[in-house]
């Protein structure tokens, strides 16, 4: 499990497309909490935060994490080689979580940089420190989590198509619904006092619980059990070829 680990992480930087994501993240964030005149500029807001980084981050998570994941199973198929990786000595089980912990070592790897954010903050406050670093942190674990919620489902779409492209946009389509749809959903009164019920079951609404700095165990059980669905229909979908 640990040589494929290995193999994937080298596979993301051995390509140009680990550093496109990462480049690409830290521009389009960088670019709004500092340089376009937005609402969540830090320069324009006044107050010593970077709410803006959570508010903004999961819609682009919406697209690079499915950038990351669609070749996951996706290539392998189409280069015949996922048979040669089945007949491994390796449970399909490992081979899925060896391929969800080079996904979220690289979200990871993106995500340290935006620290400088949080420290430039703390300094420029006045007075310095000015700042809820509780609330940052607590906000760090709820994006990352969100991240490990969207490779999951990246897994999932990579594994029933051989087709990079569809790989992407059935993940780009399921985590969008499973992160906003249900919030959609919710705006409706079709469900009368089931209303809340429905809109606990999307992730945005986990999501900004969680951001808020305060850790409730519902919210972290929430993310689990989708990360844990997901890889388990990755599973399921690769036992299939079994049948």
């Amino acid at each position: 499990m640990l040589a494929l680990f290995k193999k994937e992480i080298a596979n993301f930087f051995s390509s140009i497309i680990g550093y496109i994501v990462i480049i690409i993240f830290l521009l389009i964030t960088g670019l709004f909490l500092w340089v376009f005149p937005v609402e969540i500029n830090i320069l324009d807001y006044g107050f010593a935060q970077i709410n803006g980084l959570f508010a903004i981050a999961p819609y682009v998570f919406l697209f690079l994490i499915p950038a990351i994941s669609m070749r996951s199973f996706a290539e392998e198929k189409k280069t015949g080689t996922i048979e040669l990786l089945l007949t491994k000595p390796l449970s399909d089980f490992k081979i899925i979580m060896a391929k969800f912990w080079a996904a979220f070592t690289l979200l990871i790897i993106a995500l340290i940089p935006t620290l400088t954010y949080y420290f430039s903050v703390y300094y420029l406050g006045y007075p310095e420190g000015n700042i809820d670093s509780g609330g940052v942190f607590g906000s760090y674990i709820g994006l990352i989590l969100l991240g490990g919620s969207f490779i999951a489902i990246g897994l999932f779409s990579s594994s029933i198509t051989s087709n990079q492209v569809v790989a992407f946009i059935i993940a780009v389509a399921l985590s969008a619904f499973i992160f906003m749809g249900f919030e959609f959903i919710y705006q409706f009164s079709w469900f009368g006092n089931n209303g809340l019920i429905i809109k606990s079951l999307g992730i945005y609404d986990h999501y900004t619980s969680i951001s808020r700095g305060v850790l409730d165990t519902r919210d972290l059980i929430y993310f689990l059990s989708v990360i844990s669905l997901f890889l388990f229909l990755t599973k399921f979908s690769l036992q299939s070829r079994k049948w």
